[in-house]
């Protein structure tokens, strides 16, 4: 029996024709991975299982039916009862999910009373059940904690938990481990594969993260441009693909054991940091983000900086570009101890939607580092310098005069990219500038990076938590762990020999594109873990 009955769905935006007569099923206990680019129209059909495009204005035809609800007939009532009770979602981002004035646990017993109309006490009670299933520990307290108090993958946890509170038969998981670094999202895999097992659920899995379906599924459907392009056995579909589109994806897929070639290093050190401490807080609440860490940047390298979140990376390259002042050690700038922003060394961030001022053109937010410098007076010149860095990115220049809502992620940091050349900078410091990026996206922002580097004799520091990405574009790396770091060589010693358990089981957490490795690797993460 189908858990789930899509046929010929269409959903249209406007003019915007999202999904464009999508078929699938999907049977009880099974799992299914939506895979593709970003503007594929993934989410889009998540949301329309649960009706979720009702009164937003946009035109919704073709049949949904999803457990035994004609999710396009059925009347208001019809469609809470089923959202939550039958078929629950888990969002990507689950700090705009969450209430942040609510504690977690009456959060969940708020969705569980809903449904269920028991008492608050029995909510209660279900609420810190549903919290140990997920794996959160003590969770009679952290029940009574606040979303804040939470990191990343354990506020996933919590909205997992959320959609387990009413033991749906369906659980759609949109992109549920797109901001987790390696670790973190192997155990948010390894915990919805577990209660699948337990519970016999079904599962729709939204993801552009390729080896992350092949770590989940049973099933996958490859979308592009609101169309299903192939549609399969996971094995079958990654190993023989049959369509070009489903290789050009799996050949944007960084491999964890691809080589670094075309590198113009030297040995010329440009940028040097000895002994860098940085402390946060307090008194006796004082901690040490980054402890007594030393690197050093060679012209025309690419120095990989890898670890969990919370390991000191983003700490690091602040200090480096000078955005923080170390509490101790020193940084050298071409053999020179260098204090305080230098333009010199530039950085990318992660997320260029806040990086960027909405209020102000992409040109103008390009400008501001050749009007700082004070070099350049002439507008009409300051314009067309900026047009020639929205060029050499691959944009247009024509782009001048657009705000940064207008953009996508990807061209967003090419705009970022831009931003940090106006500067003309010898190093520029990446903060995961690829992790929030499908990967055919990600595969050209890498390849414009190391064009950049080729030509301008750039160094580079990559700051990131996936681990197959780092391997493609740094010369060395360093492994980061709870401010020091671990490990630090080169990228194929580091990759092929570690000498570390924790680099170990970094490189063990990547996702496999052969299910069967992701099954075997499942296994042994279950065995004890390295303290």
């Amino acid at each position: 029996m189908s858990l789930v009955e899509v046929t010929g769905l269409t959903v249209e935006f406007g003019s915007l024709r999202a999904v464009d007569g999508l078929s699938f099923s999907l049977a009880e206990g099974a799992a299914l991975a939506l895979v593709g680019e970003s503007g594929s129209g993934k989410s889009t059909v998540a949301g329309a299982l649960l009706g979720l495009h009702r009164g937003t204005g946009a035109r919704v035809s073709g049949s949904v039916r999803v457990a035994g609800t004609d999710v396009q007939a059925a009347p208001d009532e019809e469609l809470r009862r089923l959202r939550g009770a039958k078929a629950a979602m888990v969002f990507q981002d689950p700090l705009s999910s969450l209430d942040p004035y609510y504690a977690i646990g009456d959060q969940i017993a708020e969705v569980h009373r809903v449904h269920t109309r028991v008492s608050r006490r029995t909510a209660r009670a279900r609420a810190v059940e549903v919290l140990e299933r997920v794996g959160i520990p003590d969770a009679v307290r952290r029940s009574r904690s606040r979303p804040h108090e939470f990191s990343g993958g354990m506020r996933q946890r919590a909205l997992i938990a959320m959609a387990l509170a009413c033991e749906p038969d369906l659980l759609i998981a949109d992109e549920p481990t797109t901001a987790l670094d390696v670790t973190v999202q192997a155990q948010i895999l390894d915990l919805l594969h577990t209660l699948r097992e337990e519970t016999g659920m079904g599962l729709l899995l939204v993801t552009h993260d390729v080896g992350v379906a092949a770590e989940s599924v049973d099933d996958i459907l490859v979308m592009r441009h609101g169309t299903a392009v192939e549609h399969g056995p996971v094995g079958r579909v990654l190993a023989a693909p049959a369509q070009p589109y489903t290789r050009e994806l799996l050949d944007a897929v960084p491999r964890v054991d691809a080589r670094r070639t075309g590198s113009r290093a030297t040995d010329e050190a440009v940028l040097e940091a000895t002994g860098l401490r940085r402390e946060f807080g307090r008194g006796s609440r004082t901690f040490a983000a980054v402890d007594d860490v030393s690197v050093t940047v060679r012209r025309g390298e690419t120095l990989g900086v890898v670890g969990e979140s919370g390991s000191g990376k983003t700490t690091l390259g602040r200090m480096l570009v000078g955005l923080l002042e170390p509490t101790a050690g020193a940084i050298r700038y071409e053999g020179r101890p260098h204090t305080g922003v230098n333009p010199a060394v530039q950085m990318v961030f992660q997320d260029p939607v806040s990086s960027l001022n909405p209020r102000r053109s992409v040109g103008e937010s390009i400008a501001d580092p050749l009007r700082a410098r004070g070099t350049e007076r002439d507008e009409q010149r300051i314009r067309g310098r900026v047009t020639e860095l929205l060029e050499r990115v691959g944009l247009e220049g024509a782009h001048y005069d657009r705000y940064p809502h207008e953009f996508s992620g990807g061209q967003r940091q090419r705009i970022g990219i831009a931003r940090a050349l106006a500067a003309e900078p010898r190093v520029i410091v990446c903060d995961e500038p690829v992790s929030a990026l499908d990967v055919t996206t990600q595969a050209q922002v890498v390849e414009l990076l190391g064009e950049l580097q080729r030509e301008l004799g750039l160094a580079l520091v990559f700051i990131a938590h996936d681990l197959a990405v780092v391997r493609q574009v740094s010369d060395r790396v360093a492994v980061m762990r709870r401010g020091r770091i671990v490990e630090y060589g080169p990228a194929d010693e580091v990759y092929d020999s570690p000498r570390e358990p924790y680099t170990r089981q970094l490189l063990a957490a990547v996702p496999a594109l052969d299910p069967e490795l992701a099954a075997r690797r499942r296994a042994a993460r279950r065995e004890p873990a390295v303290a």
